[in-house]
């Protein structure tokens, strides 16, 4: 499968979710205990919106403060509609695959972030289902090919700090509970 539909098909994920959120469901605790379902989605919007300019070269420097605070103010769900398709639209443009984009840790491929996105969104999904008690089950294929991708990074992750540390799972957890454990996550 190839890059840019492993990332819609994630961005598909959340978006299931994000459609799902009940009214009152935007200040429900998460996974991660410093995030409500309001600031995570916000996060994943956030990431959207720097999407585009990442992708057409722009720096952090360049992009500044744009996108900080609030990305979801009185919409929340169009708010994601709307960063969502934008994100897409960038990451299908001829060679976007191929462009250097310019991340705080240094000079990655198109490839390597969307990869990063693409892993994002689809851990953070099941991180909204949890909270909101939606279908949890993610799709088979896109968790062998996160799997797949990060587990050469994970230590990685680790020791920078952007993830837990791995919970224990059974040996004969599924892929899916496997994968969750490797975001330091317990399913």
């Amino acid at each position: 499968m190839n890059v840019p539909d492993l990332h819609q098909r994630a961005l598909d994920e959340f978006g299931r979710r994000v459609a799902t959120i009940p009214e009152d469901g935007w200040s429900r605790s998460t996974p991660n205990p410093e995030w409500d379902v309001r600031a995570l989605v916000n996060h994943i919007v956030d990431e959207n919106r720097w999407t585009p300019p990442l992708l057409a070269g722009s720096s952090i420097e360049d992009v500044g403060d744009r996108f900080e605070g609030d990305l979801l103010g009185d919409d929340p769900t169009g708010a994601w509609n709307d960063s969502s398709k934008q994100a897409a639209r960038a990451v299908h443009e001829d060679g976007a695959m191929e462009r250097t984009v310019h991340l705080s840790f240094g000079d990655v491929p198109g490839e390597e972030y969307v990869l990063q996105l693409f892993a994002d969104h689809l851990i953070h999904a099941w991180d909204l289902a949890r909270a909101i008690g939606a279908d949890e089950q993610l799709d088979p294929e896109l968790v062998a090919a996160c799997s797949e991708w990060f587990a050469e990074r994970e230590d990685l992750y680790r020791a920078a700090g952007a993830i837990g540390e791995r919970p224990e799972i059974a040996p004969d957890a599924g892929p899916q509970t496997a994968l969750l454990a490797m975001y330091g996550r317990q399913a």
